[in-house]
């Protein structure tokens, strides 16, 4: 069994990714959870919905009375053997509820029955360890410098990130790309799955103790998540390194990622055919979330050029034809607005160089 103190220590089931099982509602799940985190529920959203108006109208201890009457006989036993399956493949494991309270003691008592063997719960529940989290975004709570990586759209910022210590993926934690192109697949985390998960990282940045934070030079919102605005602050304040590469591997790139790879994912999630009008989809509405910003002819120019390579593609199997469209929308657009953007941040800029000079340079930051 699991030391008593490892029940409240935040840090150490960060740091040994101790496996979680949650036993609120999939509802308060999906609002926010943990990472390494399984929601095995001790009552369903109807379940939890109709204690829930049983406490409002009678009390603690009538709700008390309805929620075992709710959760008796073979669901139960079906909730029970869905804990000990998860126990017998990850014995570490902890139980929460939202404050630590009846119901996480509960599933604890069902299980111990069962098994003979007492579950640690995390104590304080949910609440206690989300405020552990959210005081880990404070910049109070880094001891790290933040160090930005800038270039312009294709550089490979994140591909260089991917080949160093001592990083904070803020695009692979918020799943998105940080553009208006940027999002995956899959869908992005909830605000607060992105924070806790944000957290996590921190915590575990800081333990190692690296000197610098480095990170891509984002603004505050990547997709629909966004940095607290105090950390937000705190990273915008770090100094910049820029790397400068050639505009055709830039294309090169950005082709790769945004036509070859994610039409790879289209098609493994929706087939080929389907797979190829879904990706058509996502390209020509991430267009048009630029519509203002582009202007009418501009647009109206990339949308013809989109249709005219995804028709060519239909017919001859050749993705390379929508590089036009990716070359306009590079210099036309993305260029422009990056080096204007670029000329106000002078002051901040450490370093300039090509892919192999900036990873030179950050690899003696944190070694």
């Amino acid at each position: 069994m699991m030391k008593e103190e490892l029940v409240n220590n935040y840090k150490k089931i960060i740091l040994e990714e101790i496996p979680l099982i949650d036993v609120r509602a999939p509802i308060e799940y999906e609002k926010g959870a943990f990472l390494h985190t399984i929601n095995l529920p001790i009552m369903n959203n109807e379940e939890r919905h109709l204690v829930g108006q049983c406490y409002k109208q009678q009390g603690h201890d009538e709700a008390f009375v309805l929620g075992h009457k709710l959760v008796s006989g073979e669901l139960k036993k079906k909730r029970i053997e869905a804990w000990i399956s998860q126990l017998n493949q990850y014995p570490d494991s902890l139980i929460y509820c939202f404050r630590g309270g009846s119901r996480s003691r509960l599933a604890q008592e069902w299980i111990q029955e069962a098994t003979g063997k007492l579950i640690p719960r995390l104590e304080g529940g949910y609440k206690a360890f989300r405020q552990y989290l959210l005081q880990a975004l404070e910049p109070a709570s880094q001891n790290s410098q933040p160090i930005r990586l800038g270039g312009c759209t294709g550089s490979g910022k994140t591909l260089l990130l991917n080949r160093l210590t001592g990083t904070i993926d803020l695009e692979g934690i918020a799943n998105h790309r940080g553009s208006s192109f940027g999002n995956r697949i899959t869908p992005q985390p909830s605000q607060i799955d992105f924070e806790n998960h944000l957290a996590f990282a921190l915590i575990k940045h800081k333990h190692v103790g690296y000197p610098f934070m480095i990170v891509e030079d984002e603004g505050r919102h990547v997709g629909k998540c966004y940095l607290p605005k105090a950390l937000a602050d705190f990273i915008k304040k770090g100094k910049l390194v820029v790397m400068d590469v050639p505009f055709e591997k830039r294309l090169h790139i950005t082709h790769n990622e945004y036509v070859i790879e994610a039409q790879l994912q289209y098609r493994e999630v929706y087939g080929d055919e389907q797979g190829l009008i879904e990706w058509y989809q996502y390209i020509l509405g991430s267009l048009s979330r630029l519509k203002k910003r582009l202007g009418g002819n501009l647009y109206k120019t990339l949308c013809s050029l989109l249709e005219r390579a995804y028709e060519s593609q239909k017919q001859f199997d050749q993705n390379q034809v929508h590089n036009e469209w990716i070359r306009i929308l590079l210099k036309d657009y993305y260029d422009p607005m990056y080096h204007y953007q670029l000329k106000n941040v002078q002051d901040q800029i450490i370093f300039r160089g090509n892919t192999e000079a900036v990873y030179t340079y950050f690899k003696e930051f944190n070694t």
